[in-house]
């Protein structure tokens, strides 16, 4: 008889895992076992279950071929024995022993090698009323399959969505295609607070607030007002919200009460704590997935960033080391994407506030425009914003947002900081080109040469945000719009004094521009202002700056 591996946890890691052990070694006894009902649930797919887009649950747990990964296919295709609706209730690591309830029936599961993958928990809202009917937090199929019920069966006007995170925005999309009233709470000054800069962050606000979403930034949830056991409305800031669903999003946690009690070291934040192998502090039982931090790539340190992703890294690993293997985890760039209503918003590495946060000094560039060549049809908008350090010029961070093509950008990107590489790399690196895909230089290379720019002294840069502080503050900024003059009547910087020259008139229009004042040059996308600016400084105006992202970014 071959190694006895036991694995708890029947989502992306432990299946990994064990799928990986299974295939490096014919012979072990692999047994997985599953809380829950559905084994190898695609659970980043529940959203768009509620919205109709996937219409059996089943289909999350579909292979390729079609076949669903139930306990039959796992027992038939990988001879894995996976047990659902089993519950692990303990470890008793001196025997290597497993205790597991079953059909009400106690049960014990010897192993050589134990895995871990307890997943994560949502994070729960102390709030009067949170545990009335119709509040969910949409991270189970159970949860998927009431929320969908009740559309179904009852009548559903008004939802309220608890944090403004990914999967919060996801869930927003969802149930407004169903015709339902959402708006979105969040605790913070923006959306995705942990994940995207202010004027990133804004760029999505707006767009679903065009799809008739309600977003209320800044905004505590004090109550859930119920009838008859059942959720009714939200108290918010004094102010009452109709609701007759709300979803929870305020993030999750590790899932991690089997492992503290057998003993096992935690983090400080309470995750599982593992070594580079994902072995935890007993040799013999390994742990992944959502229920581990990790080591962030960039600063060194522990990050918990529970992704479906990694997961599945995870799970690969554990499989080739309780298999004889000596696979290392690294670390994560904290590297994601969702699409929300017709655009996408992706980012990896640090957002510029984080790498200030983490002693770097961040150097950033916004670059917007197309994401193919202007005269190619069906070109779409998007904005990408690249974050370095000014010292290393080390690529630190990207985050991107448009109805175009973004994926590939973050991608690129995310390599980039993988490997260790500079703006310069970036202006340098040789990617693919057709008019159909990209412009001639892309958005990765236009942005490391902005920020080249910037290090090498050709151009000094004011961020939306910075130059939205510096007005309200008093400060005596000349703003200069080098855009046609029907361009700027059509849309232009409101609530402040703006001047327009146009870019062909402004070498003769020299000597109306102030050399004692701070000159900020802006136009649509970048481009115009740029040349003004460095015909400024060619001209001996010492205090140039352009706007970083253009109007296009401009977010106010």
């Amino acid at each position: 008889m071959g190694r006895e591996i036991v694995v708890v946890g029947g989502g992306a890691a432990g299946l990994k895992a064990a799928s990986r052990a299974r295939r490096r070694d014919e012979e072990a006894e692999i047994t997985v076992i599953e809380k829950g009902e559905y084994p190898s649930l695609g659970r980043c797919g529940l959203p768009y279950y509620v919205e109709g887009f996937v219409h059996d649950i089943s289909n999350l747990m579909e292979t390729l071929s079609g076949d669903v990964r139930d306990e039959e296919y796992f027992k038939k295709v990988k001879n894995i024995n996976v047990l659902t609706k089993t519950e692990a209730l303990s470890i008793d690591r001196k025997r290597k022993a497993v205790k597991i309830s079953r059909n009400g029936r106690d049960d014990e599961l010897n192993y050589d090698y134990l895995v871990l993958a307890t997943g994560a928990k949502p994070v729960r809202l102390s709030v009067k009323g949170v545990d009335a009917d119709g509040i969910f937090s949409l991270t189970s199929a159970e949860d998927a399959l009431k929320i969908t019920e009740m559309w179904m069966n009852e009548s559903i006007e008004s939802a309220v969505i608890i944090g403004g995170g990914l999967i919060g925005l996801e869930t927003a999309e969802a149930l407004e295609r169903l015709d339902i009233d959402v708006t979105i709470v969040e605790l913070k000054n923006q959306l995705l607070w942990n994940s995207f800069d202010f004027e990133m962050a804004e760029l999505v606000r707006k767009c679903i607030i065009r799809e008739g979403v309600k977003v209320l930034t800044s905004t505590t949830v004090q109550e859930f007002i119920t009838e008859d056991g059942k959720v009714k409305a939200v108290r918010v800031n004094e102010k009452i919200l109709p609701a007759e669903l709300v979803i929870i999003s305020i993030g999750v946690e590790p899932r991690t009460e089997l492992a503290e009690s057998a003993g096992l070291e935690l983090t400080e934040k309470g995750a599982i704590k593992v070594n580079e192998y994902l072995q935890t502090s007993d040799p013999f039982i390994y742990a992944g997935g959502d229920c581990v931090e990790n080591i962030n790539l960039l600063t060194g340190k522990h990050v918990y960033t529970p992704l479906g992703s990694t997961a599945n890294k995870h799970g690969r690993i554990i499989g080739d080391n309780i298999t004889g293997g000596k696979s290392k985890w690294r670390g994560v760039l904290c590297t994601s994407i969702f699409r929300v209503f017709n655009a996408d918003a992706g980012r990896t590495g640090l957002t510029e506030k984080q790498a200030r946060e983490a002693g770097f000094d961040p150097v950033i560039a916004i670059s917007p425009g197309p994401d193919r060549a202007h005269y190619y049809p069906g070109f779409k908008p998007i904005r990408l914003k690249l974050i370095a350090d000014r010292r290393t010029r080390k690529v630190l961070g990207a985050q991107a947002f448009g109805l175009g093509v973004i994926d590939k950008r973050i991608d690129v990107i995310a390599m980039a900081i993988h490997r260790g590489a500079t703006v310069d790399d970036l202006a340098e690196v040789d990617l693919a080109y057709a008019p159909p895909f990209s412009a001639a230089l892309d958005h990765v290379i236009h942005a490391g040469n902005i920020i080249k720019n910037k290090l090498d002294g050709l151009l000094n840069g004011i961020t939306p945000v910075e130059l939205k502080r510096r007005l309200d503050a008093g400060e005596d900024l000349y703003l200069l719009d080098v855009r046609s003059q029907k361009e700027f009547e059509a849309r232009r910087i409101e609530g402040y004094e703006v001047h327009n020259i146009p870019l062909s008139e402004l070498r003769n229009r020299l000597d109306e521009l102030p050399k004692d004042k701070e000159i900020v040059t802006i136009c649509a996308i970048g481009t115009r202002s740029y040349e003004a600016a460095r015909l400024l400084m060619n001209k001996g105006f010492e205090k140039v700056r352009f706007l970083d992202g253009a109007l296009a970014t401009w977010v106010f």
